[in-house]
């Protein structure tokens, strides 16, 4: 006790400590705790009264900030009455795919009344990433941002405010109940009855003006707005009235920047644009629609609005203001103009690219039909049910231990490594006329093993198979170059020369273009399973992912840490 006493009597030893403790935030990062509770709680959306699932009862949920090289603990306690994982949608997870957070994928789910503690490191990503639940439908209403600060300044001027802008999906029905109608029938789901922004569908829907999301600005400031696509099932352009946007990052990672009027964001995509604010004091609206790329598919067709409100203390126009100036948005079908967006991204370094490639992959990635088994019900077209699938395997989740579990412990027979590396058939990928003998993909668990260190190459070559569409494709746990994406059947010997290999985009999540392809490059380089999925929900319920299994390299830090001692039980 006197030797405590004396420390703490003499200010230059308190001094040392605290310049300890400074020295070692800086060079090993800060510690962050935090609780999350999963339960019910109600909520009023266009006119009607509902209980959705939430976290800490927010809509969106909290925003986590920390700086690169942070540590983050997260204890979810399940409140609610369906089972729940967390995803740290972008995060790379090194050696710590336990806490990744996909339904019996990387973890059992946490059931009602269970908990478990998500513990990470953010280690070397910049920018916005976000969180969301990863069972069922749940993240229709269980997300939030997670913003990544740089340890030194931004390569672009410090902005005068930074603004997370979450872009959702809203549906009168509990999700839940859409996703499991849909399935039980084998059908398409119900679109959604709104979009919102950062819970609120704005002006253009019944009962909701007065709650309309409001963003203060002052004349003359740049701000950073960080936008997040966490809507289900909709890719969604997005622009402001009278303003352009200067694009400066997306996925956690520095862009070259780049001036727009239109952003286009595929379903799990963030991009953060800055905005300077030099128009005429006012009301101008921030407007989002859905990007539709199928021909004859149904969507939502309505538009989510919040108010850009310039130097002024109320938190909405007056009665007497002009109505705010609303934005010139493309057509729901404008194809050319998601493209030229999609392609103006370039990284803001020259880039070293992984090579020689050790595996080269081709994927095929599009929707299918299952016949109709006696005594199904099926509500697909024609007496069939729905399915998607990756080079024809449609992909089925085990249910007494995740693939991780499996892949650590050795545990036989929940999965098989024999995910082939190109499609079991090749055909006209983008005809119009498929064959119908080519609709029918093959249920399965499977993975393709990857060794520690390989550099993976994969062609992902969307199919005209019921419907063409473009396919937000994400792969957790790693980041990867966009090499090139375009349209039609990939072309090994036209197309590679138009791959950008001097400054490609370093994503998590890449758009593969309506009846086309895109070309990513990445290092295996994080040891555990990891999920590649389309992040249209209803695409991956139908089972369009698959995973790869990235064995152990040499050494403690090739090493997948072992299972934490709450690991969710199956």
């Amino acid at each position: 006790m006197e030797a405590f006493s004396s420390i703490v009597m003499k200010p230059h030893c308190l001094f040392f400590l605290l310049w300890l403790s400074h020295l070692f935030a800086h060079i090993y990062g800060e510690y962050h705790y935090h609780e999350f509770v999963v339960q019910e709680s109600p909520v009023k959306r266009l006119c009607k009264a509902h209980n959705r699932i939430f976290v800490n009862g927010q809509f969106p949920g909290p925003t986590l900030e920390v700086t690169d090289g942070d540590t983050l603990e997260v204890k979810v306690t399940n409140k609610a009455i369906y089972n729940v994982t967390i995803h740290w949608h972008g995060v790379r997870q090194f050696r710590t795919a336990w806490a990744d957070g996909p339904e019996f994928v990387t973890q059992c789910p946490i059931r009602p009344g269970e908990s478990y503690t998500y513990r990470f490191t953010v280690l070397g990503q910049i920018g916005t990433l976000w969180w969301h639940a990863h069972s069922s439908w749940l993240r229709a209403t269980v997300y939030g941002a997670l913003i990544i600060h740089p340890k030194g300044d931004y390569p672009f001027k410090k902005p005068d405010r930074e603004i997370p802008i979450l872009l959702g999906e809203w549906w009168d029905r509990n999700p839940i109940d859409v996703v499991r109608n849909a399935t039980r029938f084998g059908a398409a789901p119900d679109t959604s009855d709104a979009f919102t922004i950062n819970g609120q569908p704005g002006d253009f829907y019944n009962c909701s003006s007065k709650d309309t999301t409001v963003f203060p600005v002052k004349s003359g400031e740049t701000n950073l707005l960080r936008f997040i696509n966490a809507a289900l099932n909709t890719e969604l352009f997005v622009a402001i009235a009278k303003h352009k946007m200067t694009v400066v990052g997306a996925d956690a990672s520095y862009d070259k920047p780049f001036e727009t009027s239109v952003l286009m964001l595929g379903p799990g995509q963030t991009t953060d644009v800055l905005v300077t604010f030099d128009k005429n004091k006012g009301s101008y609206y921030l407007a989002a629609q859905a990007y539709s790329s199928a021909q004859g598919v149904p969507f939502d067709n309505t538009t989510t609005t919040a108010i850009i409100d310039y130097d002024t203390e109320t938190t909405k126009w007056g009665k007497n203001s002009k109505s705010p100036a609303f934005p010139k948005l493309p057509a729901f079908n404008d194809t050319p103009t998601a493209t030229k967006f999609a392609e103006s991204f370039r990284s803001l370094e020259t880039v070293k690219l992984p090579e020689p490639v050790n595996e080269n992959l081709f994927f095929t990635v599009g929707l299918g039909l299952f016949n109709c088994q006696p005594g199904q019900k099926c509500g697909g077209p024609n007496g069939t049910r729905f399915t998607a699938s990756i080079n024809n395997v449609s992909f089925v989740l085990p249910s007494n231990f995740s693939i991780l579990q499996a892949h650590y412990h050795r545990i036989p027979g929940v999965f098989t490594t024999d995910f082939p590396a190109v499609p079991p058939v090749q055909f006209d990928y983008t005809a119009q006329n498929v064959s119908r003998s080519l609709w029918q993909p093959v249920p399965g668990t499977k993975v393709y093993k990857l060794k520690y260190g390989s550099v993976v190459q994969v062609v992902l070559q969307g199919t005209s198979i019921f419907a063409a569409e473009s396919h937000p494709i994400h792969l957790h746990g790693n980041d990867f170059y966009i090499l090139g994406q375009g349209f039609g059947n990939f072309n090994p010997h036209k197309d590679t020369k138009k791959f950008n290999l001097v400054d490609p985009p370093l994503r998590n999540t890449v758009t593969v273009p309506v009846n086309g392809w895109a070309v990513i490059r990445w290092v295996a380089d994080n040891p555990g399973a990891w999920l590649m999925h389309c992040h249209l929900d209803v695409h991956i319920t139908w089972g369009l992912a698959m995973v790869f299994s990235v064995e152990d390299g040499i050494g403690e830090l090739e090493t997948l840490e072992p299972p934490p001692n709450d690991l969710p039980l199956c």
